[in-house]
């Protein structure tokens, strides 16, 4: 499978990953190679991510003098904008922080904390917004906030923190430089950040002339035509933006409806004046604008109500009412500009949470749950369709695997379960609240594939914690134990390894009780990958019983993987002939069905006996062919792989910077997805740095 031994050589300045080889068919030139460390200087990104600010914004006059107050240049400078829901806090932030957008010219950042997000998630967030690569995010929260603070020590930036609930959420999140403007909104007074120093800005309900204003912009001359009636709705909505813009909303589709008209209406609901927070007139107003709507409208509504994610797109609404993509599409505009929806990017949408609290009250449980449940088939489907395209040949339980086809890219399909992670996690969530045991483990097997190329941790912890007893509430425990061996990776990557034997042997026990002698095959992997740090000897040997059972199955891409670990543990015992012949049988395997991606990491992995046995041209040929794969999975850490070992080439030819270069970028790769740099990079780069 090798080519002839070649000696060549490289003389000159380079830069970047350089591979040597006597014959690559195929040359693919990377561009922008990852750094090895991010820098903290001026010339970062500068970020203008605000939301617009409403259109019908009004009225504000003695708040926005409060913000303007703030004492920039002695800072960073915190306000926090506190009051009910509905009354204006983020519409009055992000008026001010528009109107002073120049007083902040290296950025405008903005955070949703009520998004059900780890502190770490969003560091990870806002160092993405200032230019951090990928690949260059540190793996402790720690290592997070210190690069955040190198990055935000100089500088004029404002960030707008939306729906605190804790003084715990904003501290770890203020910018480092005196010259930054901080803007907090909250239900809550947040009495610690105030003792912090922060501005307290009291959101209350508007007074009556920037009412009238704010329901002049939706009625125009109406008002001024029934100034009488103008009045009483504005009393009647007592001053709360969102109820009056919901009223507004009603009044801008009906152009030739009467103020009196829309009064009489309101009031034979059996409204009176409202008395804050959430008064019962709230409700009534949005209880006749829920009443009012069309059927299909109304439907729409309820079901973006039971929505359990942050956000949805025009696909996941359609699905909850049995719609046309196109039909859900014309109906979430209508909703926007009826003030019943707030679009918060380009096809994405979110419910106010008093308007979803309002829906879901006035909706049956039976339907909210079904719109529940077709929301879960189809994120499940969802979830299914890219997890077929990020790990093809995987042996699964769930049903749909039989019937959802793949998509058709990886890396696109991996970002799109990126994207809807926090979706998919929150729609798992509710329908474990249901006790619909089915939807919960195959979601759990479905993000498989998401977590093992991007990780999250913490959600496949989570996940498959709930998959794992809902699979053995279901009665099928061929998906029970399948996701305790995907459990058991995850409490072995951070650093859990008793609870990942424990889950291992609990998988060994199921496979026992079902007769599934591959899933056996696969827990015997999994004791040799959880012994091979400390044991390589006892690795060698679950991974040889693995590799007896697997070549009794039929199944060349399990058999391959077994022959692969086998060869690591050789390596790792020094026997590099042996691992040489195990890892060159996997690569056959690999080769014959058609696996590009384990095909590359096998390749990759085979350098390092080749290297050692003084096969150096043949160590650099894999590599050549490896690395171009590598960087299309979307899979930092596989890359990191193969960026060691072109630093053992370099090594070889004395370039002690291109080595050094390749293990910084190879150290990054691994932190970008929360693996431990494995300590004999670590100890590598230590003395090369002190050469």
């Amino acid at each position: 499978m090798f080519p002839g031994r070649v000696e060549n050589h490289l003389r000159g300045n380079t830069h970047g990953p350089v591979v040597q080889a006597g014959s690559i068919g195929t040359v693919s030139l990377l561009s922008d190679p990852p750094r090895a460390e991010p820098r903290p200087d001026r010339a970062r990104r500068r970020p203008f991510e605000l939301p617009p600010t409403t259109a019908r914004f009004t009225g504000r006059a003695a708040e926005l003098a409060e913000l303007d107050a703030l004492r920039l240049g002695h800072g960073p400078s915190v306000a926090l904008l506190t009051g009910v829901g509905g009354i204006g806090k983020t519409a009055l932030a992000l008026k001010w922080l528009h109107t002073n957008r120049s007083s902040f010219p290296d950025g405008q950042l903005h955070v949703d904390l009520g998004a059900a997000r780890t502190g770490s998630e969003v560091l990870e967030s806002l160092l993405r917004s200032l230019g951090v690569r990928e690949d260059d995010l540190p793996r402790e929260a720690s290592e997070l906030r210190r690069l955040y603070l190198g990055l935000t020590a100089r500088g004029a930036i404002a960030l707008l923190l939306d729906d605190a609930t804790s003084t715990e959420q904003v501290i770890p999140l203020l910018p480092a430089s005196p010259e930054a403007a901080v803007l907090v909104t909250s239900r809550w007074r947040l009495d610690a950040l105030a003792a912090r120093g922060a501005v307290l800005v009291d959101v209350g309900p508007l007074d009556a002339p920037s009412a009238l204003d704010l329901l002049a912009g939706a009625a125009g001359n109406r008002v001024v035509g029934e100034g009488e009636a103008a009045r009483n709705l504005v009393s009647l909505c007592g001053g709360l933006p969102l109820a009056l813009s919901v009223v507004a909303g009603r009044l801008a589709v009906r152009p030739n409806r009467s103020l009196s008209a829309e009064l009489r209406s309101l009031r034979a609901a059996g409204l009176s004046m409202l008395s804050l927070p959430g008064g019962s007139s709230v409700m009534g107003v949005l209880d006749v604008s829920l009443a009012e709507l069309p059927d299909a409208l109304s439907a729409l509504h309820l079901a973006c109500a039971a929505h359990p994610g942050p956000e949805f797109g025009a696909e996941a609404a359609a699905a909850a009412t049995g719609v046309a993509v196109a039909e859900a599409e014309s109906s979430l505009a209508e909703l926007v500009r009826r003030n019943l929806l707030v679009e918060v990017a380009d096809g994405r949408y979110r419910c106010h949470d008093l308007l979803r609290d309002h829906a879901l009250s006035r909706t049956p449980p039976g339907e909210r749950d079904a719109a529940l449940l077709r929301l879960c088939s189809w994120y499940l489907d969802l979830a299914v369709a890219a997890d077929r395209a990020v790990i093809p040949a995987r042996p699964r339980s769930g049903p749909r695997y039989a019937v959802v086809p793949p998509l058709a890219d990886r890396v696109v399909a991996l970002d799109l379960l990126s994207t809807e992670r926090r979706n998919l996690v929150a729609v798992q969530g509710a329908a474990a609240e249901r006790g619909w045991h089915g939807t919960v483990w195959q979601l759990a097997e479905a993000l498989w594939g998401l977590f093992r190329y991007r990780h999250h941790r913490a959600d496949w912890l989570r996940t498959h914690e709930v998959g794992v007893d809902a699979a053995a509430r279901d009665g099928r425990p061929d998906a029970e134990a399948r996701l305790r061996l995907q459990l058991a990776i995850g409490y072995q990557e951070t650093g859990a390894s008793a609870r990942a034997t424990a889950q291992v042997e609990a998988a060994l026990e199921l496979a026992r009780v079902v007769g599934d002698r591959q899933i056996t095959a696969t827990a015997l992997r999994q004791l040799g990958r959880i012994a091979r740090p400390d044991d390589p000897a006892a690795a060698l040997e679950h991974f040889r019983a693995s590799l007896e059972v697997t070549t009794t199955l039929g199944q060349p891409r399990a058999e391959a993987f077994a022959h692969q670990r086998v060869g690591q543990a050789l390596t790792d015992l020094g026997r590099h002939a042996e691992a040489v012949a195990e890892l060159s049988e996997a690569h056959d395997i690999m080769a014959a069905n058609g696996q590009d991606v384990e095909l590359a990491r096998v390749r990759c992995l085979l350098a390092t006996p080749l290297l050692a046995l003084g096969r150096r041209g043949q160590a650099a040929d894999c590599l050549g062919l490896a690395l171009p794969v590598l960087t299309t999975t979307g899979s930092p850490s596989y890359l990191g792989e193969a960026l060691e070992r072109l630093a053992d080439l370099a090594h070889l030819d004395g370039d002690r910077a291109g080595a050094l270069e390749h293990l910084r970028s190879a150290a990054a790769n691994y932190r970008a997805v929360g693996e431990p740099v494995p300590a004999p990079l670590t100890h590598r780069l230590a003395e090369l740095s002190r050469e």
